[in-house]
């Protein structure tokens, strides 16, 4: 195999990655009433360790009442939760390491297992006031900006799976007649190119700002948010236009092509759209069940990286996003550099219970 371009070193604005190794977001729900522990920082230092090039962190909740239906997600909010993502951070500099938080609101969720729920009822695109649209984007801008403070690289949003800025784009849930929704994903789109307006404007023209989309939704596997390339451009380009400068473009399998008559996946076309840096992810790195089977209960065999490093020397995107190989082994990437493949280990559920 021959990985040469895996170990390229990456540099955009005022990001510069040692290789084109993404820690994919992994919610892991081990910070106790929103407050990051200890033991998530030396969780995220073995990963810099390891040598990922940029660690993006696990769905972190903006500040807003409902932007969390689980007790033990972290808040990227609140002064103890920030002094426990400032250690974070410098335990991952400490290691040589790279790391963005992804800062996240969940939008319109079923309330948690646990029976656990937020002080104030869940938001919705369909429920929020104007006023409650506008101290959302303020509380995105106001994180990303407390990310670059704490001394973050980058920031990512997570603008994916059906998430408060995913339910915006979709037609399914985003029934407004205001102009936060429309027809169109031109229309559906103004939260979210104000959300990235409002985070530029605080963050400044050099901090980098990655967007994570999906065409999937947890509550729909099969929804496409863009039928057509032509639609792409009109999601893509505004959100371009409005200060995105890497768009982290999540799909199943990273080897399924966006459309009809070409093999580049989402990742892909989003760069041949945009002109901008990407990221693919989605089952790299592993074979025999995609990462939505995991919470079923199933394991995952490691699988060949031909096909990843074949569109990467192609160009078809620039970074790659691995995820449950990551959470098993956070010594991954140093294996695939040495081609100590034989050492690798496949995805077991059980993994997701602990912070290895």
């Amino acid at each position: 195999m021959n990985n040469h371009a895996l170990f390229q070193p990456f540099q955009f604005k005022g990001l510069t990655l040692k290789n084109r190794i993404v820690m994919a977001p992994m919610t892991r729900q081990k910070s106790p009433d929103g407050v990051p522990t200890e033991d998530v920082a030396k969780y995220y230092q073995r990963r810099a360790e390891g040598e990922v090039g940029l660690i993006l962190s696990e769905g972190t909740v903006i500040n807003r009442p409902a932007s969390s239906n689980e007790k033990d997600v972290p808040h990227f909010h609140g002064e103890k939760s920030l002094h426990q993502w400032q250690a974070v951070i410098q335990a991952v500099h400490s290691a040589g390491g790279k790391m963005a938080p992804q800062i996240w609101h969940m939008g319109k969720m079923k309330p948690s297992s646990s029976g656990w729920l937020p002080k104030a009822a869940f938001e919705g695109p369909a429920e929020m006031t104007l006023e409650d649209i506008q101290n959302t984007i303020n509380a995105y801008a106001q994180a990303a900006l407390d990310a670059k403070n704490l001394g973050f690289d980058t920031v990512e949003l997570h603008g994916a799976h059906g998430y408060l800025i995913d339910q915006f784009f979709w037609p399914g849930m985003n029934t407004r007649t205001d102009r936060f929704g429309g027809n169109t994903i031109a229309a559906r789109n103004t939260f979210a190119v104000e959300v990235v307006k409002a985070v530029r404007a605080k963050v400044g023209a050099d901090f980098p700002v990655i967007l994570r989309l999906s065409q999937w939704k947890q509550q729909d596997y099969n929804a496409k948010v863009a039928t057509t390339p032509k639609e792409m451009e009109e999601w893509l380009l505004p959100l371009s236009e409005a200060g995105v400068d890497i768009f982290h473009c999540s799909q199943r399998r990273f080897w399924e092509p966006e459309f009809a008559d070409s093999d580049l996946n989402f990742a892909g076309w989003a760069k041949k759209i945009t002109g901008k840096p990407t990221i693919t992810v989605g089952s790299i790195g592993l074979s025999g069940g995609d990462f939505l089977n995991s919470f079923r209960g199933q394991g995952a065999e490691v699988g060949g990286l031909e096909e990843l490093t074949r569109r990467l020397d192609r160009g078809d995107f620039d970074l790659v996003a691995v995820g449950r190989a990551l959470l098993t082994d956070p010594q991954w990437v140093k294996k695939v550099k040495e081609a100590r493949t034989n050492e690798l280990k496949g995805f077991n559920p059980a993994d997701l219970a602990v912070l290895t």
